[in-house]
């Protein structure tokens, strides 16, 4: 039987838009607590509106991932406002258009590898240590198929993606004694606004067969509700038609 999330403290970093909005929206309609975290404050602020009058309530704090001391303010804000985290989701990425090596120059590297992979470490990092006394926690990432083979999403992006599932793999091993699991959700093809950083855009035909971002939230949700005895290490999600 799924465990309940009702009441569980649970931090979406990437919550603005796309898949990290959709898992906000998910768990606080589930019960949970839910701290929505991403670097655009308006959006931010008009998601809280909209789910205080949806009447599942959500906090809210602006925060950039690619910073650790935002990190570190954002697992401190989130214990002061709902209490000790039970689950982190981070859904943050991006990409480029300068993608291909040809284009791709270091700080561009520096930048999808710093929001892609440092900011998820930078939050790991901080939420660790309480996990560990309290001896209980769930770290779950949002990575892409890409991390798994080779694609045209860039090396940058590529790089990151599966440094992120390395990240979480390695958490896994080390902690599992102290109660820490780990999951990564990896999804393909999704209709978000990161599609418009593709050089060349998919055609409304790609898009009408693609994942949705409720697709990949409903998934998380899934894999979050699993008992404490059961860990989903890596979940695969691809659109049927592609």
């Amino acid at each position: 039987m799924a465990d309940s999330l009702r009441d569980r403290v649970v931090v979406v970093i990437g919550a603005s838009s796309g898949i990290g909005r959709q898992i906000a929206v998910l768990f606080a309609r589930a019960g949970a607590k839910v701290m929505a975290s991403a670097r655009r404050e308006a959006r931010l602020k008009d998601l809280a509106m909209e789910m205080a009058s949806a009447g599942s309530a959500i906090a809210i704090h602006p925060a950039d991932s690619t910073k650790a001391a935002d990190m570190e303010g954002l697992m401190a804000a989130a214990r002061q406002k709902l209490g000790e985290v039970d689950v982190m989701v981070y859904a943050t990425g991006d990409n480029t258009p300068d993608r291909h090596l040809k284009r791709l120059t270091p700080p561009v590297w520096d930048a999808m590898v710093s929001v892609n992979l440092n900011g998820a470490y930078y939050a790991t990092q901080a939420l660790l240590p309480s996990m560990r006394e309290r001896r209980s926690g769930h770290l779950i990432y949002i990575a892409s198929v890409s991390a798994l083979w080779s694609d045209p999403s860039g090396a940058a992006y590529q790089a990151a993606k599966r440094g992120l599932l390395g990240l979480a793999h390695a958490v896994r091993f080390e902690e599992k004694e102290n109660g820490i699991r780990t999951s990564v959700v990896c999804p393909g093809l999704t209709e978000t606004e990161i599609l418009v950083k593709r050089p060349v855009q998919p055609t409304r035909e790609t898009l009408d067969k693609a994942l949705q971002p409720i697709d990949v939230a409903e998934a998380v949700l899934a894999v979050a509700k699993m008992p404490p005895r059961a860990t989903v290490t890596e979940l695969h999600l691809w659109p049927t038609l592609l």
